[in-house]
C-alpha cells in the first residue's frame, strides 16, 4: 500500500505532463494572429496614404468590378460556413464529415485564390500593374498579402486532411489543430471584409 501511495502521485504527474504535451499552445496561436493583426493594420495604413496616388493611371472607380469581387467575397464567406459544419462534425467526432465539409472548405478558398489571381493577371496585362502606381503597389500589397494568408490556410487544410486519414479517431490534439486553423480561417474572412469595404467599395464611390 505505501508503495502504491508512493508511485501513485509519479504516475499522476507522469500522465498529466503526457496530457500537457499533447495539447497545443492555443495562446501562442493567438499571440501569432495578434502579429497579424498588426501586419494587416500597417498595410491598411500604407494604403490609406497611398490611395490617392495614381500617377496618371486609373483608379480604383476605372479598375474594380464590384460584381467579380462580391462573388469572391461570397465564396470565402461560406467557406466559414462550411468550415463551421467542420468544425460541428469535429465535436460529435464524425470524422468522415468532418473530411467531407473540410473538403467543401478547401474548394470554395481555392475559387477564391483563382479568382483573385485571374484579377491580378487581367490588370497586368492591361498595363496595371503593381509598378504602375503607388495606388496599386499598395492595392497589390494589400489584397496580395490576404492571398497569400489564405493560401497558407489551403495548405495547413491539406496537411490536415491527410492526418485524419485513416481507422483512428479525432485525437485531442487535432480537435486543437482543427481548432487553430478555424482562428485563422475566420480571421482572413474578417479581413476581407475589411479589404472589400475599404479598398474596393470606397475605391468606386
Amino acid at each position: 500500500m505505501a508503495h502504491e501511495a508512493t508511485m501513485s502521485p509519479l504516475a499522476h504527474a507522469d500522465d498529466h505532463h503526457g496530457e500537457h504535451h499533447e495539447t497545443p499552445n492555443v495562446f501562442g496561436f493567438w499571440l501569432y494572429l495578434m502579429t497579424d493583426c498588426i501586419l494587416f493594420g500597417s498595410i491598411f495604413a500604407a494604403f490609406a496614404v497611398l490611395r490617392n496616388q495614381y500617377a496618371g493611371g486609373p483608379s480604383g472607380k476605372e479598375l474594380f468590378d464590384l460584381t467579380n469581387v462580391g462573388i469572391e467575397t461570397a465564396i470565402l464567406l461560406f467557406s466559414s460556413i462550411t468550415y463551421g459544419f467542420a468544425s460541428l462534425n469535429a465535436l460529435a467526432k464524425n470524422k468522415t464529415m468532418v473530411l467531407l465539409w473540410l473538403a467543401v472548405t478547401f474548394v470554395l478558398g481555392v475559387s477564391f485564390v483563382g479568382l483573385e489571381l485571374n484579377e491580378f493577371s487581367s490588370m497586368i496585362a492591361e498595363g496595371n500593374g503593381p509598378d504602375r502606381s503607388a495606388f496599386l503597389s499598395a492595392f497589390f500589397t494589400l489584397v496580395g498579402t490576404h492571398g497569400l494568408h489564405v493560401t497558407c490556410g489551403l495548405i495547413w487544410m491539406v496537411v490536415l486532411m491527410v492526418q485524419m486519414m485513416g481507422p483512428q479517431d479525432l485525437s485531442e490534439r487535432m480537435m486543437n489543430k482543427l481548432a487553430c486553423l478555424s482562428l485563422f480561417w475566420h480571421f482572413l474572412d474578417i479581413v476581407w471584409i475589411c479589404v472589400f469595404s475599404f479598398v474596393y467599395l470606397a475605391g468606386v464611390m
